[in-house]
């Protein structure tokens, strides 16, 4: 138990510590695949298709600036390449390449297999309303 929630809020230290967890195991898998949990986060931000800069600064919740050296360190590394997109000479759009398209299937599937693993501690019949009420939050903080 981490000992900083106020105990009178009903179920606030279990999801305090599940937070840990989620982060540690998350954490760890990027580890594993020579990768920062960010650059995890940006790979599958863009697993479905390019996105423009302010796009990914906003999906992934940091400023510009800090965008710019993320995409630098992964570029060099090959895992994304800029492109200019197409009708707006100023925009640029981040893509995938070859390698960073096997990263982001690498760590997507780590993460599904820890977090599998960290659902075994549940009844199998629980498991899935648990994935469907976990939904329900991100589905609510995302519309939000």
């Amino acid at each position: 138990m981490l000992g900083c929630a106020p105990h009178d809020v009903v179920g606030l230290p279990e999801l305090m510590e599940l937070a840990i967890v989620l982060t540690s195991t998350v954490g760890r898998v990027a580890e594993e695949r020579e990768l920062t949990p960010m650059q995890g986060r940006l790979l599958c931000g863009l697993a479905e298709r390019p996105q423009r800069m302010a796009d990914l600064a906003q999906f992934l919740g940091i400023e510009k600036a800090a965008l710019t050296g993320l995409v630098d360190r992964a570029e060099r590394r090959g895992l994304v390449e800029r492109l200019p997109v197409s009708g707006d000479r100023r925009a640029i759009q981040v893509t995938l390449t070859d390698d960073g398209g096997k990263a982001v299937v690498a760590f997507e599937t780590g993460v599904a297999s820890a977090l599998d693993e960290l659902l075994e501690a549940l009844p199998v019949k629980d498991r899935a309303e648990f994935r469907r009420l976990a939904s329900v939050v991100v589905g609510a903080v995302r519309t939000g």
